[in-house]
């Protein structure tokens, strides 16, 4: 349940209408207790108040129109800006960037403020009566209308500024950075139950029965999607009590076809349709990729900037550059995480879940892979590559780790081999890359 709920809250972050809708609402609210303060107080209270509006109906008519009519062009003007801004994320970055703009919460408070704005100078706008036996102007409301005016103004200010700033390439490849520590420090370590008492990292001789391959279960996609997130709790509360031994087959991030199996259940006779169907339920699916349990989403992102500023037609290498510094310093905050064990135990000891867990090797081909290849004849970036192996190297500890940087190192040297042709530029690569080495043996 919780997972789900996260998964709500996401979208809704995501979401354009949902934090302007909230304003909207909370605009409705402010406007009839400032029309019932009106109401109740006595006029020439009102009078008193040296910030009060005090003129007229007409006055009061004149001032409340101009307010709501510039705020419907505001609105207009920043919708479109914002539109244009989308557009330049998707052709310069990559349209898996645009989640991240549409995430952006100033954004949002932007277009709720001119909307929750406008929607108030309307709704007070109705109660003003210049009949003079019933004469009523809401003076209050009026001014609390010509606060929320100037309050625009400010926020206008802030979105031409804040728009010009968010999409700078820097600032883009450092949120998404300051994203994805905000991932490692959500997932790792990742547990399912309490885990293996020791941390096994391979299950006793008893743990996984002989006939499990043969007589388990199972559990099957009812669409083809992206696996966004797994409810590890309620998989464990699910194979504890049904006596299971479960295997996830997919993790988050992976695309299952309908019909594939999401996990198996060990023993089958125990899996009722019913249990399927929760256990089923339990995996959060959807269109596309997102980062709540999904680590290499935002690898893939910078590394999707770092491919494009590549790419001929582009031919950016300092913004490749900046994405590998970004992707080290990640991967140095990585190495230095606990990966949790595959096996997982209830409270009685038992094996309950098998759940492959997302190493640092994964996330280091994730990150290199595809930089490597496309930067390869770059010299700069085949540099800062065997740079950012040398500063990652002394985070790591265990071999496998070290094992998988050295191997990075390889394929980097060996593609510049055919990749730049200037002997001093492979000089200076054969440095970079006896350095990275150096810097692995040492650990």
């Amino acid at each position: 349940m919780k997972t789900k709920f996260s998964k709500l809250l996401d979208s809704l972050h995501s979401s354009f209408w949902f934090v302007p809708t909230l304003m909207v609402v909370l605009a409705i609210g402010l406007s009839f207790l400032t029309i019932h303060i009106d109401q109740s107080a006595d006029t020439d209270i009102i009078g008193n108040l040296g910030w009060a509006y005090a003129l007229g109906p007409s006055g009061s008519r004149a001032i409340l129109s101009a307010i709501a009519g510039s705020m419907v062009s505001v609105a207009t003007t920043a919708f479109s800006i914002t539109i244009v801004a989308l557009q330049l994320a998707s052709s310069q970055f990559g349209p898996r960037l645009l989640r991240n703009f549409m995430q952006d919460t100033g954004n949002q408070i932007v277009l709720g403020t001119f909307i929750s704005t406008f929607v108030y100078s309307l709704l007070v706008l109705r109660t003003i009566n210049g009949v003079e036996e019933n004469e009523f102007v809401p003076h209050i409301a009026v001014t609390c209308g010509i606060g929320l005016a100037i309050a625009s103004i400010g926020v206008l200010i802030y979105f031409i500024h804040h728009s010009a700033s968010s999409i700078q390439v820097d600032q883009v490849i450092s949120k998404v950075g300051c994203e994805l520590d905000d991932v490692i420090d959500r997932l790792f370590p990742k547990q399912i139950g309490r885990g293996a008492s020791k941390q096994r990292h391979e299950p006793s001789i008893n743990d996984i029965p002989a006939a499990f391959d043969r007589d388990a279960r199972p559990i099957q996609a009812t669409s083809s999607s992206y696996v966004q997130a797994i409810d590890t709790d309620r998989l464990m509360e699910l194979a504890t009590e049904g006596k299971l031994l479960l295997q996830i087959q997919k993790r988050p991030g992976a695309f299952v076809v309908k019909g594939n199996p999401l996990a198996i259940a060990y023993p089958e006779k125990a899996v009722s349709k019913k249990l399927a169907e929760q256990i089923n339920s339990a995996f959060v699916v959807g269109s596309q990729r997102t980062d709540q349990q999904d680590i290499e989403f935002s690898i893939n992102q910078l590394v999707e900037i770092a491919s494009r500023a590549l790419s001929p037609g582009i031919n950016d290498p300092f913004t490749a550059v900046r994405c590998v510094d970004q992707l080290s310093a990640a991967l140095c905050h990585l190495a230095q995480k606990e990966v949790p064990s595959p096996y997982r135990y209830d409270d009685e000891d038992k094996l309950r879940v098998i759940a492959e867990p997302v190493t640092f090797t994964d996330v280091l081909d994730a990150a290199f892979n595809q930089i490597r290849q496309y930067g390869q004849t770059s010299v700069a970036v085949t540099m800062r590559l065997l740079e950012a192996i040398a500063v990652i190297a002394p985070f790591t500890h265990t071999k496998a780790d070290r094992a998988a940087l050295l191997r990075h190192a390889n394929m980097i040297e060996r593609g510049s081999h055919e990749g730049i042709s200037e002997e001093l530029d492979q000089k200076d690569v054969k440095e970079r890359y006896l350095a990275a080495v150096k810097a692995i043996e040492q650990q």
